[in-house]
């Protein structure tokens, strides 16, 4: 089968928004590679890999090339019309695009539903969570270790972004044990998978995206936690004020634990929401944050009540963990 494909080369400050803008355009699956430039520092705290035989690109330190794919009857041209103003329009809220520039062409279906598989390996996150591929073979390497066995399909990522990989980590300092917790904007899944196995006794997966529904559904079901984690689809948290009742959410709320992997831009929506979602002394994970946006979520997350118990970093992006006064 062929595909159309859309390719956009950006920063990665602007991944999140513009792949969303792929996606609402009909995108049948969007594609994200940032720079692997010899000069970045690689983390291999817990133990990662990186395979020297994969060449490194040569896109420029913080940028991005992102590709949609598209229907071969679609023209490219009228879908890089819709998609080049919202891009334009994001400098207006602070998100630098960089060098915006566009390229269009025609592409097998092994080019891209596939092929990038063999750039997938299994990965340490944290101390006691490993990422692995459900095509790969992986032994723990500890009792403690957790395999997350992921499918991320042909509309989400690895789960090795930093965005994820500090939610992760950070979920590993806060979750104790017997937390219900809920997962906000949950794509794949990779967070509330990960919550339970740290020790959280239920999770409520919310996503807008019919599409992550069904990912998440599946990889909950591929790590066999369908009896602890409840997947719904959800305008951020109107889930709660419509149906509260713990048979529907599979959580009680109020609840000990919210984590969103989502933009800046959205976490500022929703605080006062996960405010009262949460009981006294509950912790906020909030990340996606780029590091130019740190000081003003900051800032309304105290203003709603919260108390900054720790930032995290990695990269140029930052993990709040906030606490409910």
């Amino acid at each position: 089968m062929l595909w159309r494909e859309l390719t956009i080369h950006t920063t990665e400050e602007a991944v999140e928004m513009i792949s969303n803008f792929l996606h609402e355009a009909g995108a049948g699956g969007v594609s994200i590679e940032e720079s692997a430039a010899t000069k970045r520092k690689r983390d291999t705290s817990f133990g990662q890999w990186f395979d020297e035989i994969v060449p490194f690109n040569d896109i420029p330190e913080g940028c991005a090339v992102i590709k949609g794919y598209f229907d071969e009857t679609v023209m490219l041209e009228e879908i890089q019309g819709l998609i080049a103003p919202r891009v334009e329009e994001l400098k207006e809220f602070g998100i630098d695009t960089g060098d915006v520039r566009y390229e269009m062409k025609t592409v097998n279906e092994e080019e891209w539903a596939t092929a990038w598989k063999q750039y997938f390996k299994p990965i340490r996150v944290s101390e006691r969570l490993t990422i692995k591929p459900t095509w790969e073979s992986y032994s723990p390497e500890s009792p403690e270790e957790r395999i997350i066995e992921l499918d991320p399909g042909m509309a989400f990522g690895t789960g090795t972004h930093p965005t994820t990989t500090l939610c992760l980590r950070t979920l590993e300092k806060v979750i104790t044990g017997g937390e219900e917790v809920v997962d906000v904007g949950t794509g794949s899944g990779i967070l509330s998978i990960g919550a339970a196995y740290l020790g959280a006794s239920r999770i409520l997966a919310l996503d807008l995206d019919p599409v992550a529904v069904s990912s998440a559904t599946e990889n909950v079901r591929l790590n066999g936690l369908e009896d602890r984690i409840t997947i719904k689809e959800s305008d951020l948290l109107s889930v709660l004020t419509d149906s509260s009742s713990k048979d529907e959410l599979g959580v009680e709320l109020p609840v000990q634990v919210v984590v969103a992997n989502i933009l800046a831009e959205v976490i500022l929506l929703f605080i006062n929401d996960v405010y009262k979602a949460l009981k006294p002394g509950g912790i906020y994970i909030a990340s996606g944050i780029f590091k130019n946006k740190e000081e003003i979520v900051g800032k309304a997350l105290v203003e709603a009540g919260f108390e900054i118990a720790d930032i995290n970093r990695e990269d140029d992006w930052v993990a709040f963990v906030a606490r409910k006064n």
